[in-house]
């Protein structure tokens, strides 16, 4: 059977994190990137990372991996004989709307163009393509080597066999996809953070809370039950009778709640930024966290 290729199109973290997505699971993979040399330079970066997943139980064969990896010189180059694209270039529809005309232009007819736009709907930027039947947003979290969730949002143009094939390529890699059903700013993942933010600033803001102590009740709290269980599972099985019996019992609460949301200004200046003790070294931290979820994954992949 031939090998599949993919292009990586922007290969900063998250277009590294693809690359040895993609790679890990026998796909070619051909990274390139608008700025000199960085794509060069990424395919040893992503020869690291593997090592790495290697050593966290999470690549079966790294050295096999890398050398799946190749940088192009050129976005044509890039594209040839693709199944897929993966771009991940700067979060501003205008250069998202240069960057697909492109990618339409150069891309095999049947290749499948997914952005990883955190944000930004499809619609904004691909609905003048030609080719827009075969665009739609793959949303990562980052890291997405580490984190296997992505949010997969067509437009009402998407052809719906190009999600459908999607979503089957990237449950073949190995990341766990989900369909946006209709198009909504921010998709799914953002919003359901956003929505915990804002009410986290909300707390420190008004002196409820410390931030440091906000913390712990999520990683020490609620996010212990989330790393296995969704909410509405959590919700499930914290009443005799399901759903609808938690939301007999409980939602005269959460409905107080919801009539007074935070504000937007909530962002603005808020107390966080005065008592939150930095991290001395960010980096160091960033490799702290994926090494710890690393481990993780690898204790989630047992069950």
């Amino acid at each position: 059977m031939a090998v599949k290729t993919v292009a990586i199109v922007g290969s900063g973290l998250i277009g590294r994190a693809w690359a040895m997505i993609f790679s890990r699971a026998g796909y070619a993979v051909r990274l390139q990137d608008a700025k000199e040399g960085v794509a060069a330079k990424a395919v040893g970066l992503c020869a690291e990372g593997l090592k790495g997943l290697a050593a966290a139980g999470l690549c079966d064969d790294p050295a096999g991996a890398a050398s799946r990896i190749s940088a192009a010189g050129t976005l044509a180059e890039a594209l040839e004989g693709v199944v897929l694209v993966q771009e991940n270039g700067p979060e501003v529809v205008d250069i998202k709307r240069v960057i697909f005309a492109e990618l339409d232009r150069l891309a095999p007819p049947g290749a499948i163009l997914a952005s990883s736009s955190s944000a930004i709907r499809i619609s904004l930027f691909a609905s003048e393509l030609k080719g827009r039947a075969r665009c739609l947003i793959a949303h990562p979290v980052n890291p997405p080597h580490l984190i296997p969730i992505v949010e997969l949002s067509g437009a009402d143009f998407t052809d719906p066999d190009v999600i459908a094939r999607a979503r089957s390529i990237y449950a073949e890699i190995g990341q766990v996809p989900i369909t946006v059903l209709k198009e909504v700013e921010g998709f799914i993942v953002n919003r359901l953070q956003g929505a915990l933010l804002a009410e986290a600033f909300r707390l420190v803001d008004e002196g409820y809370v410390t931030p440091e102590d906000l913390d712990k009740t999520v990683k020490d709290g609620l996010g212990l039950r989330w790393s296995f269980m969704g909410p509405f599972e959590t919700i499930e099985l914290n009443a005799p009778g399901g759903i609808p019996d938690y939301c007999a019992r409980f939602t005269g609460f959460y409905k107080r709640l919801a009539a007074e949301p935070p504000s937007p200004g909530v962002y603005d200046t808020p107390r966080v930024a005065e008592q939150w003790t930095p991290a001395p070294d960010l980096a160091a931290k960033m490799k702290w966290r994926d090494e710890k979820l690393a481990a993780l994954v690898a204790h989630k992949n047992k069950d």
